[in-house]
C-alpha cells in the first residue's frame, strides 16, 4: 500500500483476504482499476466488491486498460475521488495505472511538480508524464 496523499493509497492487486484489513485501516471506498481477467486467477470485480461491501466499504468499478488511460478515464477518476467516501483504497496491477489517473485528475489541482514529487515518494515515476499533466493544468 502506498499514500499518494491523505485521501488516496493505491496498491497492486490485493487477494480477497485483505479487504478485512483494509476495512480495518479504515478505508471506506476501493477503486478497482483493472479490467476482469487481465491476469488469470485474479478475483473479479464482483468478488472484490461483495466483500468489500459486507465489511461496509464501497466499491467503484472503473476499468482502466493497461497503458492506455485517457483523459476520459482521469476526469471519471476524478469524478469518483470527489464523490466517494474517504479515504479510498484504489488498485490495478501494480498501482502504477492508479497513480496515473490520481495525476491526471489532479492536473490543475496541484502543481505538476508536487503530483511528481507525491508519486516519486510513494514509488512511482511520474516524470514521463510531465507535459501531459501540465496540459491538462
Amino acid at each position: 500500500m502506498k499514500r499518494l496523499s491523505d485521501e488516496l493509497t493505491v496498491s497492486p492487486q490485493m487477494p480477497l483476504e485483505a479487504i478485512d484489513e483494509i476495512a480495518k485501516a479504515g478505508f471506506k471506498t476501493i477503486i478497482c482499476n483493472r479490467p476482469d481477467g487481465e491476469d488469470p486467477g485474479q478475483p473479479s470485480f464482483s468478488e472484490i466488491a461483495a466483500k468489500a461491501e459486507a465489511a461496509g466499504i464501497k466499491a467503484i468499478f472503473q476499468p482502466v486498460a493497461s497503458g492506455n488511460v485517457s483523459d476520459a478515464d482521469a476526469d471519471a477518476f476524478a469524478a469518483n475521488l470527489a464523490s466517494a467516501p474517504k479515504p479510498i483504497f484504489a488498485y490495478c496491477r501494480s498501482g502504477t495505472r492508479c497513480t496515473i489517473l490520481w495525476s491526471l485528475a489532479n492536473a490543475g489541482q496541484m502543481p505538476a511538480g508536487d503530483i511528481i514529487k507525491a508519486a516519486a515518494e510513494a514509488g512511482y515515476d511520474m516524470g514521463p508524464l510531465a507535459p501531459r499533466i501540465a496540459a491538462r493544468g
